[in-house]
């Protein structure tokens, strides 16, 4: 065989366009953008052959069904949103990577409702006048919290440096060396403090900082009194860290504003259900912390924001600072932040109501009967053996780190898989689903994974075994 043999080989772009598979997407898809895939496969094919040795010509074959099965598969990857829903199968239940928390269906159907109409954001309608769009959750934040005022940035970062520019710029912020971290996507405070045009003032050691560190660090030239919670870690040992109560104190006695960046940020108290040392925002407020930030899609199982409370002076000085235009949140968010906030108003109901308290709170019970029932629905699939092993999930999203949750998964094996292979695989597949590999098995953790989503799970599995024959 010849090179002219392969060529002459190749299916022409009329007997592609004409396939039956290819005509029936035909109808979902743009034409045109069918006909840049069947140009581009054909394109790389003739390049292929072209680059071809003597001695692999007789290797070489020009398989049409392959060609129509690709072509099919890039133009439905080419038309899907790049933005997708994914099956968390790995149990961590704020994962940054795929989105931190969700919010409910209930909330979703008010961003919804504000996302596809006009509506009030700076208008006020008892007034007819502009009004501002603080308002809609700056009421709830402080019921909820206990803070005189409250507003509300893009993210907590963007919450740090709006907090620094309006208190201390070009002014000093002494803070704990031990407290001075980096978050997700290798950012850091110390970076993000820099960026406000704050001096930033390290007091004593990693693991020991006292409070006569901070008195003597203080001179005309401090800003603010910077406090910032190790949400992401913990240093355990021979430490010693300055109780908030004690930098109150001193910000009174020199008249220095203190300031917590909190990271996670709780509004519902965890500590009745589950092993945990760590202070709601209530609390916090009630200890005298002047301003305060923390984050809206991590422990508050909202969207992604930055809230800032405190003292009304310092608030309301943040609300007319320059820097707020750009760090301002649109509709949507603030539609996805009121409706979270709201549900915080009644506790008894909160559990069912917020995913993200939800599935850090489910039962372990609960998350068996989860991998029972998953394991009946796709145990019906040939070539795939599951088991169900007991394990431990992660809160995530830097908050919780020493907090273990028991919870159950399910192993899955498919015949002439490894684990790493199915992982992609899945990943890759129609309905993506995310799992974990542990000690050489690929696990879906049942905790992160909703009743509904079974049968996607099924039908990711089905079209992986088929060898991705129903395309």
């Amino acid at each position: 065989m010849k090179k002219q043999d392969l060529f002459r080989n190749i299916p022409k772009v009329d007997d592609l366009l004409n396939n039956e598979k290819i005509k029936n997407i035909i109808g979902d898809e743009p034409r045109n953008i069918i006909k840049y895939f069947i140009d581009e496969e054909l394109a790389q094919l003739r390049e292929n052959i072209a680059q071809l040795e003597s001695s692999e010509i007789d290797d070489f074959k020009v398989d049409e069904k392959n060609i129509v099965k690709t072509i099919i598969i890039k133009t439905k990857k080419y038309t899907q949103m790049n933005l997708r829903s994914v099956v968390n199968g790995t149990g961590i239940v704020i994962h940054t990577n795929l989105g931190r928390s969700c919010i409910s269906e209930s909330v979703a159907k008010e961003v919804y409702e504000i996302a596809t109409n006009y509506s009030n954001l700076e208008f006020n309608l008892d007034t007819g006048k502009r009004g501002h769009r603080y308002n809609h959750t700056e009421e709830l934040i402080c019921r909820l919290t206990g803070a005189e005022g409250a507003m509300v940035v893009n993210n907590n970062a963007a919450a740090v440096m709006l907090v620094l520019d309006t208190l201390a710029k070009n002014k000093e912020a002494i803070v704990s060396r031990g407290e001075l971290v980096e978050i997700g996507g290798s950012f850091r405070v110390p970076d993000v403090m820099k960026r406000s045009g704050t001096v930033l003032r390290e007091v004593g050691t990693t693991n020991k900082t006292h409070l006569r560190d901070y008195q003597s660090a203080v001179n005309d030239e401090t800003g603010v009194l910077l406090k910032v919670h190790t949400s992401n870690y913990r240093i355990l040992g021979f430490t010693k860290a300055v109780e908030r109560e004690d930098l109150v104190t001193l910000g009174k006695e020199k008249n220095i504003p203190v300031y917590e960046d909190l990271g996670s940020g709780l509004l519902f108290d965890f500590s009745e259900a589950i092993n945990i040392d760590e202070p709601t925002v209530h609390e916090i407020v009630k200890k005298g912390v002047d301003v305060i930030s923390f984050s809206g899609d991590k422990m508050l199982g909202g969207p992604q924001a930055g809230i800032i409370i405190g003292k009304k002076k310092y608030i309301e000085a943040m609300k007319y600072n320059q820097l707020t235009r750009a760090l301002r949140v649109d509709k949507m968010t603030l539609a996805a932040l009121e409706g979270t906030l709201r549900q915080y108003l009644n506790l008894d109901t909160l559990k069912n109501n917020n995913p993200t308290i939800k599935n850090i709170l489910i039962e372990p019970e609960v998350i068996y009967k989860k991998s029972e029932d998953l394991k009946e629905i796709i145990d019906q699939l040939n070539d795939l053996t599951t088991k169900i092993i007991e394990d431990t999930s992660q809160v995530g999203g830097g908050s919780m780190p020493l907090t273990e949750l028991k919870t159950y998964g399910l192993v899955l094996s498919i015949k002439n898989m490894k684990p790493d292979e199915i992982s992609q695989a899945l990943r890759t597949a129609s309905n993506p689903v995310v799992g974990r590999i542990k000690n050489d098995q690929f696990l879906i953790d049942l905790r992160t994974v909703e009743i509904h989503e079974f049968d996607k799970i099924k039908e990711s599995l089905t079209e992986i075994i088929s060898g991705g024959n129903n395309v």
